[in-house]
């Protein structure tokens, strides 16, 4: 039950579910191209930018920001990670299966009318795609938001009420998972309203796109609107493109970013 006594009562809130930036533990199709430390490293950079991107927007719209962190246990990972009006949302179980909706009812029971979980994939992501969810999810009504990634997951899901059975039997981490969550709205007579597609790196194709967006302006098909700027993850990669980089599938960018 919302705690009308919390000085959260009335707001909305982002949290970016974020894993502990672990060498390898995080990232890991990644490596190759990087290394498992380099994969580390671009995982915090990307959390950095997320989190910054969040805050761009509560400066705008009555909302709190969040990193709902795992595993348990891991809350000294995230204190150089973290700005200060970031608050720390401890897990209750592993996998998403659970600590999506744990999220959602663990925000809604600290006051919260509505909240949007973001994932940590996506540094580049548009902060008008978090604005346009947030103002969705202020209007009158029960409804989920979801953000479809160009792999068939979502990059983000925006719910009032934890509604536990948008996350039963979802083929996590397949390109099923935004089908099956519409098959479920649907089965629940929930509303739902999709936004712009984006896309997650997860990968050495993901990798390579996300190189071309912060380095030559472009971005993946389907991709539409300019992306945020993603300083820490720019600043990671330009190093990384200049000394380490030897994988065929950035030799279309290393050529590009030499001529």
């Amino acid at each position: 039950m919302p705690n009308d006594l919390s000085p959260h009562a009335g707001r909305y809130a982002f949290a970016v579910m974020v894993k502990a930036p672990r060498s390898g533990e995080v990232k890991t199709r990644l490596v190759p191209p990087l290394c498992a430390e380099e994969a580390s490293l671009l995982s915090a950079c990307f959390v950095k930018d997320i989190l910054a991107n969040l805050l761009t927007v509560s400066e705008s719209l009555p909302v709190d920001c969040y990193a709902a962190y795992s595993p348990p246990g891991s809350e000294a990972l995230f204190h150089d990670l973290l700005p200060p009006q970031v608050r720390m949302l401890p897990p209750r179980n592993v996998g998403l299966a659970n600590s999506l909706p744990d999220a959602i009812e663990d925000l809604m029971a600290d006051g919260h009318a509505g909240a949007c979980l973001v994932n940590a994939d996506s540094p580049t992501l548009p902060t008008s795609l978090l604005v346009q969810a947030m103002t969705i999810l202020r209007d009158p009504g029960d409804r989920v938001v979801v953000g479809p990634a160009t792999d068939g997951g979502y990059y983000l899901i925006g719910l009032k009420h934890p509604h536990r059975h948008l996350f039963h039997d979802i083929d996590w981490s397949t390109a099923r998972v935004y089908r099956q969550t519409v098959e479920r709205a649907a089965s629940i007579g929930l509303e739902l309203v999709t936004l712009p597609a984006w896309y997650d790196v997860d990968d050495a194709a993901s990798l390579n796109w996300l190189c071309r967006e912060l380095f030559e302006g472009r971005r993946p098909p389907h991709c539409l609107g300019d992306g945020y700027a993603a300083a820490q993850t720019r600043e990671f990669l330009r190093a990384w493109l200049a000394g380490r980089c030897e994988h065929p599938a950035m030799s279309h960018t290393l050529e590009r970013l030499s001529s």
